[in-house]
């Protein structure tokens, strides 16, 4: 399968934890569908100080993953908001 496109959309959501509001990342997200995954080439900027992992409640966000040979966070599902 082929790889996503290294540059990118252009166009940035911010990305919340669902349980205390803390932002989590700043993305570049392709598409007007929920957020299933997130390409880690694609985080522009990260506010979490460990990966997967809510700064402020500790709660587990996501899970690292492979897919399409690149880097993600699979997330999961109920855990984020972005707007």
């Amino acid at each position: 399968m082929a790889k996503p496109n290294k540059k990118g959309p252009i166009k940035t959501v911010d990305i919340f934890c669902q349980h205390c509001n803390q932002a989590l990342f700043k993305y570049r997200k392709a598409g007007k569908g929920a957020l299933v995954k997130c390409f880690k080439e694609r985080i522009s900027v990260d506010y979490t100080e460990q990966s997967c992992t809510c700064p402020k409640c500790k709660k587990i966000f996501a899970r690292e993953t492979m897919i399409r040979g690149t880097a993600a966070l699979k997330i999961i599902g109920g855990k984020v908001w972005f707007k």
